[in-house]
């Protein structure tokens, strides 16, 4: 499956921002969809998942509350919705999938990642 992620962009803090995940050429609603962000000088850090069907969801703990992850597996789409941007919360954020049994915050677990999207929370 190839995956694009879209959606970026500068937000205020305070503000919201959806970020779009779109998959092509697979069956999507077998795989599990993670977000993941890396801010410059950083490590890779788990943002969410969200299993094949939708009915299991995980967040980081930095995000705990702010974030929705969903998905609409008619139109090949997982969508991030993040609330209550904070500047830390800058990052470029990548889309990844993979057929998971668990370790869904492991970015190791996934073979496919979309292209990344830069979300940038000014002060």
């Amino acid at each position: 499956v190839q995956l694009q992620a879209s959606g970026g962009g500068l937000v205020q803090a305070g503000g919201s921002l959806r970020l779009s995940c779109a998959a092509f050429g697979d069956t999507f609603s077998n795989y599990v969809v993670g977000w993941f962000r890396q801010a410059p000088g950083k490590e890779r850090e788990f943002v969410a998942s969200i299993s094949g069907g939708g009915g299991s969801r995980d967040y980081g703990d930095s995000v705990k509350g702010r974030f929705t992850i969903s998905r609409d597996n008619v139109k090949d789409m997982v969508y991030l919705q993040m609330n209550r941007l904070k500047p830390e919360d800058t990052a470029v954020y990548f889309c990844a999938a993979d057929h998971l049994g668990g370790g869904v915050s492991k970015s190791s677990q996934y073979s496919h990642w979309g292209q990344g999207t830069l979300v940038t929370v000014s002060s």
